[in-house]
């Protein structure tokens, strides 16, 4: 018979149960800011579900009423400086962080409204009705609420999707040694997804000060907790990361505000992340004016329960009971908070028809829909910049690889911003191609190992980003690992500064290297250009020489946008001219090159393909004019370059190595046919691969992949269209 041993986790989970003795303990003047609070939140909700309920919500309205003692009881204890996100339902956190933001002094029960708790109400009214006095101008509404000052860095439509984020915020505060931590609220349905699991394993091996704050609420929409999961006591997850945890009864703010000080302490003192589960009732459904009971996936009598212990009635019976109010103060405050909302409702509508209706003139104008998706390159006013051609230094030639560690140790040894983090970036002699060499030696505390985990240590680079204070450089070993990322890559670090209306940023750099020859096959082998392409937010350089590289990755650090980074292993160990004494010049964003000039066709390619192609031509000797696009995104592509190509060739041929499936050729010769039809001899002509991925069988991924004969069958078929065939 075998032995066995009991194991345990060594992370400390506990229940917190408040008794009178801490009802009396509390501090008179911490009770009257909870109670104002909630009073306020409570009628601010009551407010958008009656402007719901007459259609004048554009989209969802999902309210925390009842939820409110979670959001108030964690946030007082607060710093300003201390950070919070949440997900689709955070009206209640935006207000209760925002409120203590505006009343640092706290809120008085005498005097519960004034100019800057109304001013508050109004203009985070004014979001949710999507107007352009909103925080994010109208364009975030009630799921994407945002206020950096005030120490929100936004809510989040993806359930579960703003965590990651909120674990960049954390690692910056611990960089910086400030002792203010993040705080991340999202509910019982995102505690089973891939980014928050990720995150909590993220977190906790690097000690963030970041607390996993789960308001379980029972449902996800109208699934219980119990039918999503085998352990519904939420915060039992601390245990499988070695995170300590609190339960608590969330209708009890006090337990709240006693569980987050315990926290705080934890996290202030640098002993890592912390999870504190609440439960909490939302008394109407998951979006509207309805009760959940009206769509039949509980009853009548649990809400009734619920209810019966609503927490706004809790704190004033206690107080009360202290004789810190009566019940006509309460009565008054309720009053109070209602009026203010009456007040910010009427600036904002129209009451003068038979129905309430929008003032015309709040709306944003629609000339703002595409503005601000990315920043305006001012940041490069007085930048450095230097083409090989102009270059008056000395040169030594050296690998493409060696370039692309070289210029990333410059760099970080010249602005302590930034961050490298990535799968085996601190190993390996840098990385699993040196392109990381030397870093972890010199910088060990911003050259950063990851666990496998894409979806958290990219997010958590987005979260660092926006947080202002670093710079992170981002390392997808393989392109094809963005789908496992892809909810970060493409809804949240691409989408982040439009959402939020435009004032933010988001400096990240993602690296990717094209591996298209190696034999890893299918799942490892994409050009991640198309897929990128179509994301507006992204901008997108791709290099072919050590020289331009240097001059693009110092561009892409210096820029406020994320910009993805595409190298190519082919390029690796191709040697070129590289200057000597000299790694700080730059190359514009958006500037292309002529590499060889001709008159019978334009050729547009990039990376390795550049090289393929000039090789090609000139033992074919063809008249074509060969064009580096090196910056790949919509907004990127030097159109007076290619345009001035196209009038003299009056024929193009695009090369590219990947799949047409997800080829970046469709959007570039969709884009020269609008442009340029009227100069056009004949359609834009491609090469590309195949449809299917490049497969393990040497032969089966050369035939997957463009190279030097399909490069020759396109410079075919373009002059035999124009009737001199070779």
């Amino acid at each position: 018979m075998p032995r066995f041993n009991t194991l345990k986790s060594e992370a400390a989970w506990r229940e917190l149960i408040t008794t009178d003795k801490d009802w009396k303990a509390a501090d008179a003047n911490m009770l009257h800011s909870l109670l104002v609070s909630m009073h306020l939140i409570r009628a601010f909700e009551e407010k958008v579900l009656e402007l719901a309920g007459q259609g004048l919500v554009h989209g969802p309205a999902h309210s925390a009423i009842g939820q409110e003692g979670g959001a108030v009881g964690s946030v007082l204890p607060m710093r300003a400086s201390d950070q919070v996100n949440g997900s689709h339902r955070a009206h209640h956190q935006f207000l209760a962080k925002t409120l203590h933001y505006v009343s640092p002094e706290g809120l008085d029960l005498a005097a519960p409204v004034n100019e800057k708790t109304q001013w508050l109400l109004q203009k985070t009214l004014a979001e949710i009705l999507g107007l352009d006095q909103g925080f994010c101008r109208g364009r975030g509404g009630s799921m994407h609420l945002r206020w950096a000052e005030a120490g929100v860095l936004g809510t989040n439509a993806i359930v579960g999707g703003g965590v990651p984020f909120a674990a960049g915020a954390a690692w910056a505060h611990r960089q910086a040694g400030t002792g203010d931590t993040a705080f991340t609220y999202f509910g019982d349905g995102a505690v089973n997804i891939g980014s928050v699991l990720e995150t909590m394993n993220l977190a906790a091996a690097w000690k963030l000060p970041l607390c996993f704050f789960i308001e379980n609420n029972r449902y996800a929409v109208s699934t219980v907790v119990d039918e999503a999961t085998a352990e519904a006591r939420l915060s039992a997850r601390g245990q499988a990361f070695n995170i300590p945890s609190w339960k608590v009864d969330g209708m009890d703010p006090l337990a709240v505000y006693l569980a987050t000080q315990e926290a705080m302490e934890v996290m202030r003192r640098g002993d890592g992340p912390t999870i504190i589960e609440v439960d909490v009732y939302r008394f109407y459904h998951q979006n509207g004016p309805m009760p959940g009971s009206a769509f039949g996936y509980r009853s009548k009598d649990e809400e009734k329960a619920w209810r019966e212990r609503d927490p706004l009635d809790l704190v004033a019976t206690k107080m009360i009971e202290r004789k810190l109010i009566d019940k006509d103060d309460v009565q008054s405050l309720r009053h109070q908070a209602q009026q203010a909302m009456e007040k910010a409702a009427a600036e904002l509508l129209d009451m003068s028809g038979k129905k309430p209706a929008i003032h015309d003139h709040l709306w944003p104008s629609r000339d703002f829909v595409d503005a601000l998706v990315r920043g305006d390159l001012s940041e490069f006013d007085d930048a450095h910049y230097a083409e090989q051609e102009h270059f008056s230094g000395k040169f030594e030639e050296r690998k493409f690889i060696d370039a692309v560690a070289g210029v990333m140790n410059r760099r970080m040894e010249q602005d302590e911003r930034i961050v490298v983090m990535g799968e085996d970036v601190h190993r390996l002699k840098g990385g699993t191609n040196g392109a990381t060499r030397g870093l972890s030696e010199r910088f060990p505390d911003r050259c950063l190992g990851t666990p496998i985990s894409e979806n958290a240590f990219v997010g958590l680079g987005g979260g660092l980003a926006m947080d202002g204070r670093y710079r992170p450089v981002v390392e997808f070993m393989y392109p094809d690992f963005m789908w496992v990322a892809a909810d970060q890559v493409f809804n949240q670090i691409a989408k982040a500064r439009h959402m939020f209306g435009g004032d933010g940023s988001m400096p990240l750099v993602l690296r990717t290297k094209i591996a298209m020859g190696s034999g890893y096959g299918s799942q490892h082998l994409m050009d991640p250009a198309g897929i990128f392409s179509t994301s507006p937010g992204w901008r997108i350089v791709a290099p072919s020489t050590p020289y331009d590289y240097v001059g693009l990755m110092n561009a892409a650090l210096h820029c406020e946008d994320p910009v993805l980074v595409i190298e190519h292993i082919d390029l690796y160990n191709v040697k070129g001219p590289v200057p000597t004494d000299d790694l700080d010049y730059l190359i514009p964003l958006g500037k292309a090159k002529v590499l060889r000039e001709g008159k019978a066709v334009t050729v547009l390619s990039y990376l390795n393909m550049v090289h393929q192609s000039l090789e090609v031509a000139e033992r074919l000797g063809v008249d074509a004019e060969v064009i580096d696009l090196r910056s790949l995104d919509r907004d990127g592509l030097d159109w007076e370059t290619i345009g001035a190509s196209i009038m003299k060739t009056n024929n193009v041929l695009i090369v590219e190595q990947g799949s047409v499936g997800t080829s970046y050729g469709t959007l570039l010769g969709d884009e020269v046919q609008r442009r340029f039809f009227d100069y056009l001899d004949q359609p834009v002509q491609r090469v590309h691969g195949g449809e299917a991925s490049p497969s393990i069988s040497k032969v089966l991924e050369r035939a997957a992949c463009a190279g030097p004969e399909e490069i020759e069958d396109g410079l075919r078929r373009v002059l035999a269209e124009q009737g001199r065939p070779l």
